[in-house]
């Protein structure tokens, strides 16, 4: 049986979250030269962050928030990508790579694909 929209934002979330925190971290370990991903000091302060605070939302079980996160984090992740084919700001801090821009727009359309349909489940369940 398929989660409903707001256990599955809540899920989602109790995966995600870690994952950035461990991105993050490992991005401090790793040696630059053998990693896909980018290795910067501001791009991993900002996984640990925006990880640290995912996981607090959805540990409290605000669905609300934890779809607000999800849509929220998924449209910067997407503006991340933008950002690193146009030039944008915080490319000089954050230095993305190739593969942070492909996992950026399939994470970011994922997180808002799911944020909404979440959306979507709960409001079909309040008529």
């Amino acid at each position: 049986m398929a989660p409903d929209g707001k256990r599955l934002n809540r899920i989602v979330l109790l995966v995600f979250a870690p994952v950035l925190i461990l991105t993050g971290v490992l991005g401090f370990v790793l040696p630059t030269d053998k990693s896909l991903t980018s290795g910067a000091t501001p791009y991993n302060i900002f996984h640990i962050v925006f990880g640290t605070l995912g996981l607090l939302l959805a540990l409290s079980k605000n669905e609300k928030s934890i779809r607000f996160f999800n849509v929220g984090f998924g449209l910067l992740d997407l503006y991340q990508a933008a950002a690193s084919f146009a030039h944008l700001f915080p490319v000089q801090f954050f230095r993305w790579t190739t593969a942070d821009d492909v996992l950026h727009i399939v994470i970011g359309a994922a997180l808002i694909f799911i944020g909404l349909y979440g959306r979507k489940a709960a409001s079909r369940l309040r008529r």
